[in-house]
């Protein structure tokens, strides 16, 4: 009686323990070989690099870090610029942001150029100075928009009915007036802000990496070779962050998925072929 409730008793106990023997499964580890193929030579060892483990890449820890630090939409960003209504809704309609371009004049029509203060006032200045034989004059003057309003409505329609006659029989002429807007030109200040947010996302993006994904580190040696160990069984990815290696004219980051599993030793070679970007300059 006694024999059996010892027996009892260390089932028990096995049964109980079993979990936590599950839990204490054995690691893994990796052995990596990192070289480049410099263009029309021999491979080179990677040496003396940072390679981190990540729980997750670091393509879509950059994405997470862009998805929170987002630019302007292009409308908010229009309807936000100190120029005309007119200017703007024209921006909106238009897949152009850069208004000193060459060729705008095919984008421009003469109805824009008399709807749009800006271009108007860059059409008259382009022509002025007698360049451009033939072209309406304005007789309208700002006084008389008080003082005689109805004499400067009337001089005003006949001088934008002459004015868009011309520049249909005249397309040339709207040649040069992007040469002229380079003070309302939005595309300086559009740029700067995706430059500044480009920024913020690569300086970031390693930062979040190593602080909430980070799962290992290690230094190749001169021959190109690391290990890490132990590592826990899982999904895994080894990157360069943001860093590139180099090797004569070409350079390479990695962001490789890798599957660790318990007991067993993962070898994995980084080359040119699954470099995330390998390119000579």
């Amino acid at each position: 009686m006694r024999k059996l409730s010892l027996l009892l008793s260390l089932s028990t106990i096995c049964l109980a323990c079993a979990p936590a023997l599950r839990a204490q499964s054995p690691s893994g580890s990796l052995d990596i070989t990192a070289r480049l193929t410099p263009t029309a030579a021999r491979p080179e060892p990677v040496r003396q690099f940072t390679f981190y483990l990540l729980t997750k890449s670091f393509a879509d820890i950059s994405e997470e870090v862009e998805s929170k630090d987002a630019v302007p939409s292009r409308e908010k960003f229009i309807e936000e610029l100190k120029v005309s209504p007119e200017l703007r809704a024209w921006l909106k309609a238009h897949d152009i942001m850069d208004l000193t371009m060459p060729g705008l004049d095919t984008a421009v029509t003469a109805d824009d150029v008399i709807h749009v203060p800006e271009f108007l006032l860059a059409y008259q200045r382009s022509n002025s100075g007698g360049v451009t034989n033939g072209i309406p004059k304005p007789k309208y003057a700002d006084a008389d928009k008080t003082e005689r309003p109805e004499r400067y409505e009337k001089q005003k329609s006949d001088y934008f009915a002459a004015l868009k006659k011309f520049i249909g029989t005249h397309p040339e002429t709207l040649s040069g007036m992007e040469l002229q807007l380079d003070g309302v030109n939005p595309q300086r200040k559009w740029a700067q802000i995706q430059n500044d947010h480009k920024k913020r996302v690569t300086n970031r993006a390693p930062d979040v990496a190593q602080t909430m994904y980070l799962a290992g580190k290690t230094d190749t040696d001169l021959e190109g070779h690391a290990t890490i160990s132990p590592i826990a069984p899982g999904e895994y990815w080894i990157s360069t962050l943001n860093l590139e290696a180099t090797a004569g004219d070409t350079r390479g980051r990695w962001d490789v998925p890798v599957t660790i599993r318990a007991g067993d030793t993962l070898r994995i070679e980084l080359t040119n072929l699954n470099a995330a970007d390998s390119h000579a300059p």
